[in-house]
């Protein structure tokens, strides 16, 4: 699906889905807090965690050189496996507060589930503009 995005349009895209989940994330705070203090703490701790993943994810993309030999498909493993490991770190920071404080946990639970909300609907209507869809 955003293969068919121009190059100059990725980036918007992306500082524009960060933009929207941290004013999502503040909607989500403000209500997680009337409802229980850690659960809003919680929301602001999972959109933080899921734009450092983006982050870290656009590092890694822009350090990737392809040589001739190197095919695309060892390229994806790398990346891949990255990824991976940060989602496994991610879990279990999420796991690990649903222990600790239930309210915490859940509320990073929904601070990722916005960023991802928040990504689709970005894309969605980027899509929508460029006529793809």
């Amino acid at each position: 699906m955003l293969e068919n995005l121009s190059p100059s349009t990725l980036p918007r895209l992306l500082r524009r889905t960060v933009l929207s989940a941290i004013a999502a994330g503040a909607v989500g705070f403000v209500v997680g807090v009337m409802i229980q203090p850690f659960a809003g703490l919680g929301v602001v701790i999972g959109v933080g965690l899921a734009i450092l993943n983006l982050r870290f994810l656009d590092g890694k993309v822009a350090k990737i050189e392809i040589k001739g030999e190197q095919s695309t498909k060892a390229v994806r493993r790398q990346l891949g496996s990255n990824t991976v490991s940060r989602l496994v770190v991610m879990t279990l920071v999420a796991l690990g507060a649903m222990f600790l404080d239930a309210p915490l946990g859940i509320g990073i639970v929904a601070g990722l589930v916005i960023y991802q909300i928040v990504f689709v609907i970005n894309v969605l209507s980027v899509m929508a503009n460029q006529g793809d869809m």
